[in-house]
Parts: C-alpha cells; structure tokens; sequence
C-alpha cells in the first residue's frame, strides 16, 4: 500500500457532470484543481454504467431557446459530431477526452473518498472548515489525501459534506416550511427512488430466454396495468423501473438493487415468453449492475430554492445557472404503485437557480453541485436534471476558483463578478448582459457588410392543416405592421388569427392577448393572405401569433428555418396528483412537435433591427426578447459577409472572443433518443477569418476552417494596435445567413 498526500488549490469530488463541469471551470480559470471520481469511468448516472439520458432545461421540447451553453453546450454540441448515434461508450471517452485536455486538472479515477479532516472555527458558531478529504484508490492500493484552501461536493449522495459536518436534508419539507403547492402537510423521509436501466438487441434470429430464478413473476404485480411495456424499447423508456423511495436510498442501496434486477429479468422474461409481443430474435444486450440514484441528501446552503421561486421564474440577484425541466416528481412506491409513474409541474419557462445555493451555511470552504445543492424537495424535482447539474457545476466551479484565488469564502464573493467570468465563459445567464469593463468591443462602433432587414420564410415545403389551432413566434423591433402567410383554402372561410405577447423577455408561450382578427379566404391554394395585425411594444420583443383551427385551411410549412421564428402545435395533457388521486390543473403546452426546424412561411411588412450588426455587442448571448445576434441577408454568388468593429483611436488587441450561433433551440441528447439530420449545427459559421487594418489594408491575423464550436477564444501571436478589426465568414455549416452572436476584444 502506498500513503500520499496532493496539495491543490481546489478539490472536486464526485465525476458526474456536475463534478466534470466544475472541475473543468475552475482549471480554465487558472486553479490547480483534482477530480476524485470512486467510479472507474466518469458520467455518473449519464455514464456507461448507468446511461441516463442527459436531460435539462429544453424538457424535451417544451421551453424554447433553452439549450445549456458553457462546458455542457461544448459536450452537447461535439457529442452529435462524433457520436450521432449515441454509443455510451463513446460518451464515456469524451468527457475523459474534456477532462484531460485541461493541463492544471488531475483526474482520479476509482478513488472513494471515505475520511474527511474537518474542524469547528473558533469563534464561529457551528460554522466548520475542512482542511482535507482521503480516499482510497482501489486496485492500486493507494490512500491518497487532498489538501485544498476550497473543497466541492459533486457526490450527489453529499458523503463529502455529510462527513465534514455540513447541514443537509433528506425527504420531504412539510407544506407550512414554503408554502408549496405539492408539498405534504407532514414532513418524512421519502425520497425518489433508483433505477437500472437496460439494453436490448435484435440479433436476426430466434433466440429463446429462461429466467434466473430470482426473476419476479411481474403479472403477480401491478406493472403490467400500469405501465408501459414494449418489445422495440429499452434504456430511458424503463425509467419507471424505480424502486426505494420508502427506504434509504444509500444504506439500502444493495436490496434495492436486487430488487431492481429481479423486476429486469422479470419483465423480459414477460417480454419473451407470454406469447404478447413479437420478441423473437430480440436478446438482452446489457442490464446495469450500478442503480442510478435519484435522490438523498440535500445541503442548506445561505438560501434554499422552493417551488415557488420555480415556478415565479424568480429572477435573483445572484442567479449564476437556470433550469427548465418540469417539477417531475414520482410515487414513493416506485414500479409497484397503483398510480402513474410520475407527476410534472411545468413552469411557463425557464427559472433560475441562485449563488446562496452553490455553497454550504456553515462549513465555509464547501461548495456543492449537482443533485445535492440547497433546494426543497420539490425544487429539488426539477434541478436534479444531469444538464441542469451541470449548469450548476460550472457555476460553483467558477465560484469555487474565484474565492479561492481571493483567498475568501463563497458567501464573501461579489455575486456580479461571478456572473460576470460566467456570461465570459459562455455559461449563460437569462436576462443579465456582458458588463465587463476590459471588453473593448463594448464602446467600439459595430457595422457589417450587410443585414437581415425583412423577416419573409417563403420556400414551402409540407401542407399542414389546420385541424387544432398552431402559434407562431417572431421578433417585433422596432414594430410589427401586419404580415403575410401561405395557405390553401378548399372553401370560402374565415381565419381566426390573435395576437399575443410572451410577458416575460424569456418566455415563449402567450401570456397577454394584444389583438384579434378574423380574415376572410377564398378557396385557393398557396395563396399569400395578408393578416393587418399591428403593435408597437415599449421595447424589443417577440409576438406570439396563434391561429386557430379551420378544417378548410392548410398552413404552408417551410424547408429553411430562419433563427428567431418558431412553429407551435398545440397539446392538452390532464394528469393525477399519485398522492391524492386529485386531478391537477390542466398541462397546456406549446410544442414544436414534428415541425422542430419548419416554421411556418410568414412575411413581415414592416423591416426590423432585431439581426443589426450593433446585437453583437449588445451583451446578450442567448435569445431574450429576441434572437440578439448580427446575421447577415441570405448569402449569394459565393459573398463573404463581415462584421466590423472601430475605435476612434487604436487599440492593442491580443485576444478575440467569438460567440457564433449554434441554435440553441435544438434539442440535442446525449444516448440515443434524439438524433438531427446533420452533425454540426447549420447555423456555425464554419470557415472564417480575423483581420485588423494596418497600414492602410487589412492584415489577416486569424484563419479558421472546419469549425463546429459556438464559442472560440483566439490568442493573437503578438500584439495588434488597430483602429477597425472584422470577422469575416468565408461559409457556414449549411445555413443560409452568417450569424455571429457576441465579439469580445481583449488588449493585454
């Protein structure tokens, strides 16, 4: 056996993705960081050990504009490039590939951390500070102590935390604590429960099956009756295979498993041999052998995320990540209840998620990310989405490097100047802008070699008819002065059309009717019919436009979607509260459905600003009211469109930030659920170049080809002094428009 002892500047333990993304954050910051991971693969539950979909804020297509930017986006985004077809191994081998690319992080793999060194502060009341953690390598005999000034649980189950004394929760807050709507009028320990997973493969030949004996009969059960079973599904679709939320989900952790294999093996054995599904050449590829956890421990940190901040999209002050998932919350019994599989709450967008929540109230070096930060259980129903853990991750990453090079705790950073490296990083913010004073390109004057200025989606493709009423979505800057849409009528008719806003710059859904009207048709096909709805919003704002159901009348989709205009199809959806039987209100939601990249052909009378060269510098980097990117009009007859910025007296320019589009309305999944017709986002620009005027021509200090990344950081050799820099795009990734979303100008 061999005794070590590592001194870092930061210690992550846990390698889910939460622990990838705050170890990540903090090493690009500068911090030697290590990554203890007691796995012998990183992932967490997203590993192929578990193979979890990877789900976030987009909840499947319910929020709009809401893919994770930041390391998740990176991972999102170079995920669909190389592995379109969702190998988990393949997985496995990226996130390894991500971790070890950065030189100051040291992974530690198959390291259990088990001993925790820490002590009260004097004079600090119950406040406590961990001065270091040991774990044991398994396979190498090697017990290895960590040293750090700043400490991360990224466990999910908050051993780390647990052990150094740090106030947690486990269970259910009573009604009267929050006031939430879903909570029970008692408190308990009730938890979520855990779940395997597996796999199944068509080998094109009959293959027979005989069930281990510890196989439970699953028709003696309620399974059959009240879930879903299919002979084509496998992996996430058997989420419901969830059991434990009545026990303890860590110290039962081996009864729990038995149990879930047995209810595996089972339900194949039902799948195989009851003579109800066509099963015949199907074999199982894989079963897991590691439960994935839901639920456990939960820390206080300074403020504790409830439902109600959920669901008011409260916009905190110290917001650094934001969710989208539904409140998604499952009957303690697991598979064996008699109710649905689980109960969703879905907010009307997406909600933020506070600093207070990132770090421990009492031991003062000690962040946490992931499942296990300070929220409700309710709350709790939503952040505990991988993608969202992850957000979380980058942000107490960045938080955690931030009060370490400061030499303080978390609770003493200034919240702007985390947000502030974040919006810098990429890691997105709703709602707050680039503030940062060493960022030149903020009081350069912007201008580009040309702009949209006419929202018109004009090449049909599909009919669609109009058999529910669909919404349609698009920017209104500086007014909307009526518009056009195509359609086919097979009789005389009226159209119904209303016009809405959002409420919030963030939301996508109607909220407040501003308009209606009713067009008169005539029967006629691919018809452009003019729709004289009128509004000027008091500031830049997108228009929500339903129209409602005509079975004379077919909408005319169309075959190039164009960034900031979105199709809806409308869906109703009645659910049952599992702990009342009561039914819950109504889940209305406005989804993309089949049309994802297919708006509807519309055309605006009036131009707009909402793609001015100026957006780029705007500070936003994600849709907010609008899409806030420059795009140029459609690029022909091999154009290279450009984007300039100037100063009225030089400036030395030594480092570039792009931000370029890459569509985050797409939703993207690691493993295979949701797949795209293209490897890279169409909207990237993929070839481009840098340039500075120097001596009277412009000199190329940058070229890029082949790129599929949405945010590129460019060192320049040696110092430039320039009065005017441009980025210029040779092509993109297919799209018709070059699009760049933020330019950042560094001196040094």
């Amino acid at each position: 056996m061999r005794t070590e002892t590592k001194t870092y500047d930061i210690t992550v333990v846990g390698g889910g993705l939460a622990g990838i993304c705050a170890a990540i954050a903090a090493a690009r910051l500068g911090q030697r960081v290590a990554l203890v991971q007691n796995r012998p693969v990183l992932g967490g539950n997203s590993s192929s050990e578990v193979r979890v979909w990877v789900c976030g804020a987009t909840g499947h297509g319910v929020n709009r504009y809401a893919r994770e930017s930041g390391i998740m986006g990176e991972l999102f985004v170079e995920n669909q490039y190389r592995n379109p077809e969702g190998n988990p191994y393949l997985w496995d081998a990226l996130l390894l590939e991500k971790v070890k690319a950065e030189p100051t992080l040291d992974l530690y793999l198959n390291t259990d951390v088990h001993e925790v060194d820490a002590e009260a502060i004097a004079g600090g009341g119950e406040n406590r500070i961990i001065k270091s953690v040991t774990g044991w390598m398994a396979g190498s005999e090697r017990r290895i102590t960590f040293i750090s000034p700043m400490f991360l649980d990224c466990t999910g189950d908050g051993l780390l935390g647990f052990l150094a004394g740090a106030a947690f929760r486990i269970g259910r807050e009573a009604h009267a604590e929050f006031g939430e709507a879903w909570a029970p009028e008692q408190g308990d320990n009730i938890t979520l429960g855990s779940t395997i997973l597996f796999y199944t493969k068509d080998t094109g030949r009959p293959v027979r099956y005989l069930a281990p004996s510890f196989a439970k009969d699953i028709t003696q059960t309620s399974i059959p009756l009240k879930r879903v079973i299919r002979s084509g599904d496998s992996g996430c679709h058997y989420w419901w295979i969830e059991w434990g939320g009545e026990k303890d989900t860590v110290h039962d952790n081996e009864e729990i498993r038995d149990e879930l294999w047995a209810v595996i093996y089972g339900i194949w054995d039902y799948i195989k041999n009851s003579g109800k599904f066509e099963a015949e050449t199907l074999t199982l590829e894989w079963v897991g052998a590691l439960p994935g956890k839901r639920e456990y421990r939960r820390f206080e940190g300074d403020y504790i995320l409830n439902q109600n901040d959920v669901v008011a999209q409260l916009p905190f002050e110290d917001r650094v990540a934001f969710g989208g998932w539904s409140i998604d919350l499952h009957p303690p019994q697991g598979m064996y209840a008699e109710s649905k599989g689980s109960k969703h709450f879905h907010m009307d967008g997406i909600y933020h998620i506070p600093f207070r929540s990132l770090y421990s109230r009492n031991v003062t070096n000690m962040m946490m990310a992931g499942r296990n930060i300070s929220a409700s259980h309710i709350a709790f129903g939503t952040t505990r989405v991988m993608a969202t853990c992850a957000v979380i991750g980058e942000a107490a990453g960045t938080g955690a490097a931030l009060a370490a090079s400061q030499g303080v705790a978390p609770r003493e950073l200034a919240w702007s100047a985390v947000q502030q490296q974040l919006l810098k990083q990429d890691a997105s913010i709703i709602g707050l802008r680039n503030e940062d004073s060493l960022d030149r390109a903020r009081n350069a004057a912007v201008r580009a070699s040309d702009t949209l200025r006419r929202i018109a989606v004009e090449r049909p493709s599909t009919a669609y008819p109009l058999q529910s009423q669909v919404g349609m979505l698009f920017p209104v800057e500086p007014a909307l002065e009526g518009f056009s849409l195509l359609l086919d009528a097979s009789a005389n008719t009226s159209l119904t059309v209303e016009l809405w806003g959002t409420g919030r710059l963030e939301n996508y859904i109607p909220a407040e009717r501003i308009d209606v009207i009713e067009v008169a048709l005539e029967a006629g096909e691919a018809q452009w019919v003019d729709i004289p709805l009128s509004w000027r919003p008091s500031q830049p704002e997108n228009a929500f436009v339903i129209v409602r159901e005509n079975d004379f009348v077919s909408l005319r989709l169309s075959e190039e979607p164009l960034f900031g205009v979105l199709g809806f199809e409308y869906k109703q959806q009645a659910m049952k509260d599992f702990d009342t039987d009561e039914k819950l209100q109504p889940i209305v939601e406005w989804r993309m459905g089949g049309i994802v990249r297919q708006p509807f052909c519309i055309r605006l009378n009036a131009e707009t600003s909402a793609y001015g060269a100026e957006k780029a510098t705007d500070g936003y980097v994600r849709p907010y009211g609008g899409p806030h990117l420059w795009s140029s009009d459609i690029i022909t007859d091999g154009r290279q469109p450009w984007l300039e910025l100037s100063w009225s007296e030089p400036v030395g320019a030594v480092e570039v930030h792009l931000t370029f589009n890459d569509d985050v309305n797409e939703d993207l999944i690691n493993l295979h659920h949701h797949t795209t017709p293209f490897e890279t986002m169409p909207e990237l620009v993929k070839d481009y170049r840098i340039e500075a005027w120097v001596d009277g021509d412009w000199q190329v200090l940058h070229r890029e080809t082949d790129n599929r990344r949405r945010k590129r950081v460019h060192v320049l050799p040696e110092t430039v002094a320039t009065d005017k820099l441009r980025v210029v795009a040779e092509s993109t990734n297919g799209c018709p428009y070059a699009q760049i979303v933020e330019i950042r100008v560094y001196e040094g």
